[in-house]
């Protein structure tokens, strides 16, 4: 199933806290090297979590595909408001925290599915 905005907040803070989570949860490497999928800095990346979290970017309310290779973005499955915004997480190439926002349903992220 797609997690739930608390299911989120578990990871994160098992991993430590939405503040360092992003790093124990994004790939390592980077384009420039040639080792990674991310932009440099990819600042404190180790993905101890084993989550391999990918750059892919979002597509935008007008289907344009931004910021592949600096950021990645994941829905949950819990609305946010009158249900027209949904909860989500994203990562940054150059931060190290696990970013908790809402966003409208009208744009498009990544899935990540837990296992029942």
């Amino acid at each position: 199933h797609v997690p739930t905005d608390a299911e989120w907040t578990i990871l994160t803070i098992y991993l430590g806290s939405d503040t360092i989570a992003g790093s124990k949860m994004k790939s390592t490497g980077t384009i420039e090297a040639g080792t990674g999928l991310w932009y440099r800095p990819n600042i404190g990346a180790t993905n101890i979590s084993g989550f391999s979290a990918v750059p892919a970017g979002y597509r935008d309310y007008d289907g344009n595909f931004k910021r592949i290779g600096m950021n990645g973005a994941w829905w949950s499955s819990s609305e946010y408001g009158s249900g027209i915004y949904a909860w989500t997480r994203y990562l940054l190439y150059d931060y190290i925290d696990a970013y908790r926002d809402y966003r409208s349903k009208n744009d498009g992220f990544s899935v990540r599915c837990l296992r029942n």
